[in-house]
């Protein structure tokens, strides 16, 4: 990887196959119950001379849930949860984006679930900077927030026998990002 960041300037696209966006929550207090998107599609420019130029969005197709049980993934795509007819997508978009330290990048801006936009900081680690065995240039970024999904209407709960609640509310956001570098338009690859 290149250490002064230069070849992580430009535009490049998520590259859906081998990203995860996913979360985690405590289920009946005593377990752990982990699920992602399948359907994500994403971009980012990056500027590291002047990062104020920077920015990223990204689209989560609700319907693409997946916690490896369908009956589970039903209930969130519900009006309990997700409510994935009235609001299919749930999006992220940047409004700044910060190098915190070295290879470490803090990106916030609007999170909407539902009908609600909340204002969330994301902190995210890049792996790094590589040719793919296509001859594309990857970079790998990771990353996890909490939220607490009451906050963005995901209010639906059941309380249990001994005491507590089926679902957690503090909810793990989970990122595991490849992206592909777009070419620059003019410039020719050298083979």
């Amino acid at each position: 990887m290149n250490t002064d960041g230069t070849e992580l300037n430009g535009d490049w696209d998520l590259d859906p196959t081998h990203t995860r966006i996913g979360f985690s929550a405590r289920h009946a207090m005593v377990t752990t119950v982990r699920g992602s998107f399948n359907d994500i599609s994403g971009s980012f420019h990056a500027d590291l001379d002047e990062m104020s130029n920077s920015t990223a969005q990204v689209t989560l197709k609700v319907a693409s849930v997946d916690t490896r049980n369908q009956q589970r993934d039903d209930h969130l795509r519900s009006a309990d949860f997700f409510e994935v007819e009235r609001w299919p997508d749930i999006t992220f978009t940047s409004t700044q984006i910060e190098e915190v330290g070295d290879n470490a990048y803090l990106v916030q801006g609007d999170l909407t679930i539902r009908d609600v936009t909340r204002q969330i900081s994301i902190p995210l680690e890049l792996i790094g900077v590589q040719k793919d065995a296509f001859g594309n240039l990857r970079a790998g970024f990771e990353g996890a927030r909490r939220v607490n999904r009451r906050d963005f209407g995901l209010e639906w709960n059941q309380p249990l026998d001994a005491g507590g609640l089926l679902v957690s509310e503090k909810i793990s956001l989970e990122f595991e990002i490849s992206a592909v570098k777009r070419a620059d338009e003019g410039q020719q690859q050298n083979g």
